[in-house]
């Protein structure tokens, strides 16, 4: 497992849902030589969400390509069926959706077992309350901040709040978040109290990779 930088301080993790598969390894080297903190990797079945996405046999090329710790977010229906493959390769984190999940004390469990960090993920209309009962199994959590499925939408304010209480209840906990997050709104998830921020769009659009992670960065120390 590769290690993680301080979540304590604003962290970047771009989102490869939005790079250029016909080259995610020279992508990742350009995310690494941009200093980005981690990888976000997106899995989608078209259950949970109506899309679909990448999977095991893309994971395990792109681990044999990059050291920059990959977070791959299961947005899938029975996550507890893939946990040990995904593991297996090169997941470092493995998040899974709260609202999948029938046990998820126990999937939580399983996943640290597996060699990995865990995170759970709430949808924006998703309750708090959960995490009184697996915070003490957690290494951070995901706030989405757009419905999940599909890039390019817009951050939905609402969410806001729920980060702050989420800061105000858990102190310690690391915040990240996702959907909509570039220059223009990665102030307000910041402010809230997240130190993760997920970014497709706002990381791939830029010709420069390295000056619009930089950037983000710089916004969400303000």
């Amino acid at each position: 497992m590769i290690p993680m930088p301080d979540m304590s301080k604003p962290c970047i993790a771009p989102s490869l849902l939005s790079a250029n598969f016909a080259c995610l390894g020279d992508e990742a080297d350009k995310l690494l030589q941009g200093k980005a903190d981690w990888l976000h990797f997106d899995v989608m079945d078209g259950r949970f969400v109506p899309n679909l996405s990448v999977g095991i046999p893309v994971l395990r090329s792109l681990r044999k390509v990059t050291m920059l710790p990959i977070d791959v977010h299961l947005m899938i229906v029975e996550p507890d069926d893939l946990l040990e493959d995904f593991a297996k390769a090169g997941a470092d984190t493995l998040t899974v959706q709260v609202e999948a999940c029938t046990h998820l004390h126990r999937t939580l469990q399983r996943v640290r077992a597996l060699g990995c960090r865990a995170g759970v993920s709430l949808n924006p209309h998703t309750p708090i309350d959960v995490l009184d009962y697996v915070v003490e199994g957690l290494d951070f959590v995901l706030v989405m901040t757009v419905n999940p499925g599909f890039g390019g939408q817009s951050y939905i304010d609402a969410c806001t709040p729920k980060i702050a209480e989420i800061r105000r209840r858990f102190p310690t906990l690391p915040i990240q978040v996702d959907g909509g997050i570039n220059a223009k709104t990665i102030a307000k998830p910041a402010q809230a109290g997240a130190s993760i921020f997920v970014s497709g769009s706002g990381v791939f659009s830029h010709d420069d990779y390295g000056v619009a992670i930089e950037t983000l960065r710089r916004i969400a120390g303000q």
